[in-house]
């Protein structure tokens, strides 16, 4: 806590482990974890035994509601292979037994229904023909992922996709979904004016590019009712030109709160946002923190086969000289500030969609780890809960550690380790320097073992 704080502790922990209610929802706290999770389902989609352990230990950790990884609304629109997807009804008994398990702790979990568009690291034999669907025949910027801009029954089809999915996640007795718009996946991909390039209904200015949106919310809304929790995940500001200055923007602040707007679709839309920011992912702002060099050589090379510009990438990545300057652009475009990154495009949202709807909640994410920010954040009326995905990596209990102090003893150094191994590795904290021992072995091997944990109880005993 700031030593100049007029709150104590005391205060700063009545504001995070207070309720917080939607319009159909309840969240027994202001504690959300954000959409992360690694590769631990099978490789067709269905969810496996260790996604089980993974989500449950955070529950137990005292989380108030976890939003679900990525979850694809069908196999075309995946990230990565062996996510759990939603793109089947065979998929809802999985999905249920998730909800049984974090429901028993009294947390409440919403899945995040996502599409990559053009996005898509690594789509598995699937789509080794397929180029990505998207707004845009242009590929992506940063590895150079080809795409085909969708025509409109193609959209009307992911509308429908995206619809089931939402039905899917209400059957299987969940507490809500969150369209992932954010980040640059597919609904960015619509959404923002730094890479949507159509010229039908679907581009041009902000409403036309919100369609595709709209027409989702539409959709699920006529397959779950207006009783069941939706919520949508956006960029505050996009900074589309992080890597090169002579590409556009994208969308500002002043045309999502707009669109932010337009969702609310008077009263029949959505319930909540959550703010993030950056048009790519990786991006400096998402997440926010260090990019390893040596994490980033040893682990990119699985890219290689997927983007156009990933063997030049690798070849920058594996340059003492060029990798520096590289990182070093990652640091500047970043800026200072981590914890709270999203705060201002949170409180730009939240000032605005309060006059018209004061039911509408709003969420941010961006590295929180201490109560006093958190509260504050709270306090300050910027937003009405925050969600951590690094933090909670690193830290299992980390809701139940801010119920007793400021912070946990060893933080997260938002080293992103965690994000390059999960390309080829089990999600998990990768930072030694957070593990105690004698020796390297020693607290690698501690590393290792809190990493493989998630496989812990094993499915046959």
């Amino acid at each position: 806590m700031h030593p100049d704080s007029q709150y104590t502790h005391a205060d700063n922990a009545a504001v995070i482990f207070n309720e917080l209610t939607f319009r159909s929802l309840r969240v027994k706290n202001r504690l959300f974890r954000s959409n992360i999770s690694g590769q631990f389902d099978d490789y067709n989609g269905h969810g496996g035994h260790a996604r089980l352990n993974w989500e449950e230990k955070f529950a137990r950790g005292g989380i108030g509601c976890i939003i679900s990884s990525f979850t694809p609304v069908s196999v075309r629109g995946r990230i990565l292979v062996r996510y759990a997807m939603i793109d089947n009804d065979d998929k809802i008994p999985f999905w249920r037994e998730v909800g049984n398990r974090v429901h028993a702790y009294d947390c409440r979990f919403i899945m995040q229904l996502s599409h990559s568009g053009r996005q898509q690291d690594m789509g598995g034999v699937e789509n080794l023909f397929n180029k990505g669907l998207s707004s845009t025949n242009k590929s992506d910027y940063f590895h150079g992922l080809l795409a085909q801009a969708m025509t409109k029954p193609e959209i009307a089809e992911v509308v429908e996709q995206f619809a089931q999915g939402a039905r899917r996640a209400r059957q299987a007795g969940l507490d809500g979904v969150e369209l992932h718009g954010a980040n640059g996946y597919l609904l960015t991909q619509f959404l923002s004016s730094g890479i949507n390039d159509r010229t039908d209904e679907y581009g041009g200015g902000w409403e036309g590019r919100a369609r595709f949106v709209l027409e989702i919310v539409r959709a699920i809304r006529r397959e779950v009712g207006q009783d069941f929790h939706l919520q949508m995940k956006i960029n505050g500001v996009d900074h589309n030109d992080w890597l090169y200055p002579w590409i556009g923007k994208g969308n500002t602040l002043d045309e999502t709160v707009k669109i932010c707007t337009m969702l609310l679709d008077g009263g029949k839309g959505v319930d909540s946002f959550h703010i993030s920011s950056g048009s790519t992912f990786p991006h400096p702002r998402n997440p926010a923190g260090d990019l390893p060099l040596n994490d980033l050589h040893r682990w990119y090379d699985g890219m290689l086969s997927q983007g156009t510009r990933a063997p030049m990438n690798y070849a920058i990545f594996s340059n003492p000289i060029l990798g520096r300057a590289f990182q070093a652009l990652w640091r500047w475009r970043r800026g200072k500030v981590i914890e709270g990154i999203n705060l201002d495009y949170a409180r730009a949202v939240s000032e605005e969609i309060g006059k018209i709807d004061p039911d509408i909640r709003v969420l941010c994410t961006g590295g929180f780890q201490h109560a006093d920010r958190i509260a504050d954040a709270i306090r300050s009326r910027a937003c009405d809960g925050v969600t951590m995905a690094r933090p909670l990596v690193a830290n299992n209990d980390l809701p139940d550690i801010l119920t007793r102090q400021n912070g946990p003893e060893k933080e997260c150094t938002y080293c992103n380790r965690c994000l390059l191994n999960d390309l080829e590795n089990p999600l998990g904290c990768y930072d030694l320097s957070r593990f105690d021992g004698n020796s390297f072995e020693e607290r690698y091997d501690r590393m290792i073992k809190q990493v493989m944990s998630v496989y812990e109880p094993p499915t046959f005993q």
